[in-house]
């Protein structure tokens, strides 16, 4: 088991920056591979970035590519997503995920096996 716990959501404006954070707890968490996805109203939960069991490779959505960046601390049991040049089509909960399987390039709701509780992300224009 692996519990997920997000923080970091927020209001910020068009061209600001968030960085969100994601506390794992239980099964070890170099283990997993790590992702993060949003869902805003009205859509399906989409995939955002994910990250291998070490953090040497990353993959990203098209739509963030650029301006968002997954990374992850080990030692921490965190994985972060850094935000910036946020627009208002980024406004969305924002949900951790963990991959206890996968090697991190994984994008499909499906493929992930644990989920945090989500972190709301509301970008004005």
């Amino acid at each position: 088991q692996v519990q997920l716990v997000e923080s970091g959501g927020g209001l910020v404006q068009a061209g600001g920056s968030l960085r969100l954070s994601c506390a794992a707890s239980g099964r070890t968490f170099s283990r997993n591979a790590m992702g993060w996805f949003r869902q805003a109203p009205g859509k399906e939960r989409e995939f955002v970035a994910s990250i291998s069991r070490s953090g040497g490779s990353t993959y990203y959505a098209d739509s963030v590519k650029g301006r968002f960046t997954i990374s992850r601390d080990n030692a921490k049991n965190t994985v972060y997503l850094q935000m910036n040049s946020l627009k208002p089509e980024d406004t969305a909960v924002y949900y951790c995920a963990a991959d206890a399987y996968g090697l991190g390039s994984s994008s499909g709701v499906y493929e992930y096996d644990y989920w945090g509780q989500g972190t709301q992300v509301t970008v004005s224009s």
